[in-house]
């Protein structure tokens, strides 16, 4: 007897992800999980300049933001508990002048431009339908930074709505970039803070109106992380203490599935060496200056140096 549901994939056949592949992440914390280790083996990434996304609308404005140069100014700032912070992105990106806010904000924008228009593959994790609307500035916003409850109002976006969001997102994006490869996910972690039943609704959202966008024709494609989470790993060892957010057995297990979906094959036996090269850097010798040890750091360098003449971005450093 069969006690557990496995999802079924098939392998891309087309547009795969291999080591002259760009990769450009952006959302929940999700999408930096997944970005982490495409880090770890050395792909070309980019993730999440404006910090961590949760919702569509987010990630549309600051998108559009970016492909249009519209840069930030000082009227896109706000100073909260002696720091200067931007409803539209993460509070990863508060700063203690305006200056330096705005100056980190227009980094952000460029760092997103540029991964845009060089991106291979772009990965999109939408985490909530779950909005919260500014009441001052009657404007949706990216992050709540902590400001207190009464400042906001509460929507849930509908799938009419998220379709809408999506559909711009990707005509601009296919507009600076038309062979880009999207590839949209929902988060696995669930957003109990919103309430059991109020969570399943803004999942149950974000998925329908990503259905009614894929389209592999057009390069617009579907990876099934909470499905994964909800069906495959249905057992509390697979979260974290929380008991909300995946733990990292989880999250691995959910990117060796990926990897089986989006890597090309000929990328195993370089990511292979890419991880022997990474345990050997976490190495600490007990004796530093030994004859063993030196040897074993030249031999080390060689390795890096041959990895580095085949993929000149790499680096260890």
């Amino acid at each position: 007897m069969d006690f557990r549901i496995s999802i079924p994939f098939s392998k891309q056949d087309h547009n795969q992800i291999d080591y002259h592949s760009e990769i450009v992440f952006f959302g929940s914390c999700f999408a930096e999980n997944m970005a982490d280790k495409i880090n770890y083996y050395k792909f070309r990434q980019t993730s999440n300049p404006f910090g961590i996304l949760y919702h569509p609308l987010a990630l549309e404005n600051l998108i559009t933001r970016s492909i249009n140069n519209t840069l930030f100014t000082k009227n896109d700032c706000l100073e909260v508990n002696d720091r200067w912070i931007s409803l539209e992105t993460h509070s990863r990106l508060s700063a203690q002048t305006a200056d330096d806010l705005i100056e980190s904000l227009n980094s952000a924008l460029l760092k997103t431009q540029q991964g845009l228009l060089n991106a291979s593959h772009v990965v999109i994790t939408l985490g909530t339908s779950w909005v919260y609307r500014h009441i001052s500035s009657d404007r949706l916003v990216a992050n709540c930074h902590k400001i207190p409850q009464k400042a906001f109002l509460k929507e849930l976006l509908g799938v009419d709505k998220i379709r809408e969001s999506l559909e711009a997102l990707i005509n601009l994006i296919k507009q600076v970039n038309d062979g880009v490869v999207l590839i949209f996910t929902v988060s696995p972690v669930r957003h109990i803070r919103d309430g059991i039943i109020e969570n399943a609704r803004s999942k149950a959202n974000l998925i329908s109106a990503i259905h009614e966008l894929i389209e592999p024709r057009k390069k617009i494609h579907y990876f099934p992380a909470y499905e994964i989470m909800m069906d495959e790993l249905r057992d509390y060892r697979f979260y974290a203490d929380d008991m909300i957010h995946p733990s990292r057995m989880a999250i691995h297990y959910i990117w060796e599935k990926f990897s089986s979906v989006w890597l090309k094959p000929e990328t195993t036996g370089i990511m292979k060496e890419v991880d022997a090269i990474q345990k050997a850097l976490a190495h600490k010798p007990f004796q530093p200056e030994s004859k063993s040890h030196l040897m074993f750091k030249e031999e080390l360098d060689s390795r890096i140096t041959k990895l580095k003449q085949r993929y000149d971005f790499i680096s260890f450093e």
